[in-house]
């Protein structure tokens, strides 16, 4: 015989509550069972066998869970003769002549990530055994941060889809996704939260497709977000890029490689942060697309973002924009099109209530002015092109700002920088991008800033 302690939770109990048809009571079960402490290895072993997806994400997404739920995922396949991305057909075969190995993976994952931003697409690639192949890259890259960056990233796409939650399930992708939620890097962990919001579908009802990011709360929570701060970064920015400390801080005490994450739930515990993410480019020096140009416009960019912050819960509660640099036009041209387009984006201004932005070129950049000169050189991109001090569009976004201002339905405060910027085409090229006058859109607050001191006019 066996003394219970009168509080004792059998496994048993748990995993038919877990399997309940009531949401409700299996988001109960999920809490339950992460706050219990008292099985034992073979009873935690008995639960990792037997819980279904849903359960396994809940817990995944649960703070300081206890990773015994969690199996390790099954053994990969010795793959077929034929070279590593052979999993689609022939393989192939000529790139393991290429040296080095590592830089044709990299390709052919930046490839993946493409593909896997198209539901069709992405269903083929799982077909095909995409799953375990991007397991044992992950074992082989272990050093490659931009190997192990796209592999989340494409995983992260294909949990977007719930026809596929089950092979990702199988195929082990939830216990590395848990395990890849706690890294030390503000890329992998976040790709990865994003991947295990998307599989959860018993707490969420937003989806958070490719570029869109949840800094915090990453996990689940009966707390209702009061409102939500979401960045978007500017020209040649990124999500994870923009928002970083300066280089050279990471020696100090509370030194961060994402601010937005670590410092702002500590002021505002009841809002969400969010980022958001699209590519950029100063030159069309390469080869593309021949939509490309249309798709690198601010009017495009502000369009298609706003279909996937609304699919993220974006206008559902207040919103404080902070934007970058290009960003703040992108959001400018936001406020403008939900303005026009109240029946499909109407809620996104409603629920605007402040933007910041940071050295957002309101009247033109001084880039686009050095682009010109040198065109045959530089082949200036459509983003680059479109910040013009002449144009005809900036002066619209603004004036358009200045409407929604005076009518009292939203705040703006506008930072300008001081220093120089190395644009990274040359070794000595270094240009004060947005000068203050630029930087000022004449609508609520300007601050002067550099790195001694604020100028507040």
């Amino acid at each position: 015989s066996v003394d219970l302690a009168e509080d004792y939770i059998s496994p048993w109990t748990v995993l038919r509550e877990a399997y309940s048809r009531n949401k409700q009571i299996r988001l109960n079960t999920v809490e339950k069972m992460a706050a219990y402490t008292e099985w034992n290895d073979a009873e935690y072993r008995t639960l990792a066998q037997s819980l279904d997806a849903a359960t396994l994400v809940g817990l995944a997404r649960t703070h300081n869970v206890d990773e015994r739920f969690f199996l390790p995922p099954p053994n990969l396949v010795v793959r077929a003769v034929g070279g590593l991305w052979c999993f689609g057909g022939n393989g192939l075969n000529y790139t393991r002549d290429i040296t080095p190995q590592e830089k044709v993976e990299s390709f052919c994952l930046q490839a993946l990530v493409k593909h896997s931003k198209f539901e069709e697409h992405c269903k083929v690639m799982v077909e095909l055994g995409v799953l375990p192949l991007l397991q044992r890259i992950r074992l082989e890259r272990p050093n490659s941060a931009k190997i192990q960056r796209n592999i989340v990233r494409t995983v992260s796409n294909i949990c977007l889809h719930e026809s596929l939650h089950p092979q990702i399930h199988q195929s082990g992708w939830i216990t590395l996704l848990a395990e890849i939620s706690k890294s030390g890097h503000a890329s992998l962990r976040t790709q990865a939260s994003r991947g295990l919001a998307n599989l959860d579908r018993d707490s969420m009802k937003e989806k958070f497709s490719d570029g869109v990011y949840v800094l915090y709360p990453k996990h689940r929570s009966k707390l209702k977000p009061e409102a939500d701060i979401v960045f978007i970064h500017g020209l040649m920015g990124g999500a994870f890029y923009s928002w970083r400390q300066q280089d050279g801080a990471s020696g100090s005490e509370n030194a961060t490689d994402c601010w937005p994450e670590e410092w702002l739930p500590r002021d505002l515990p009841g809002c969400r942060v969010m980022c958001v993410e699209y590519d950029t480019n100063l030159s069309d020096w390469m080869n593309r697309c021949p939509h490309e140009p249309e798709r690198h416009t601010i009017s495009y960019r502000s369009r298609h973002i706003m279909d996937k912050v609304l699919a993220a819960g974006i206008g559902d509660r207040p919103i404080v924009w902070v934007a970058h640099s290009m960003g703040g036009l992108i959001i400018k041209h936001m406020l403008m099109d939900a303005k026009a387009n109240p029946s499909k984006y109407g809620k996104i201004l409603k629920k605007t209530k402040g933007v910041v932005f940071y050295s957002t070129p309101h009247f033109g950049s001084q880039l686009a002015n050095y682009s010109r000169k040198v065109r045959r050189l530089l082949f200036p991109s459509v983003e680059v092109m479109e910040l013009s001090h002449d144009s005809p569009k900036l002066k619209q976004l603004n004036d358009n700002l200045h409407s929604l201002v005076d009518a009292g339905l939203l705040k703006v405060i506008n930072f300008g920088e001081m220093q120089s910027t190395d644009i990274g085409l040359g070794p000595r090229i270094r240009l004060h991008i947005v000068p203050p006058e630029s930087a000022d859109s004449g609508i609520g607050e300007f601050v002067l800033a550099d790195k001694d001191h604020l100028n507040i006019c």
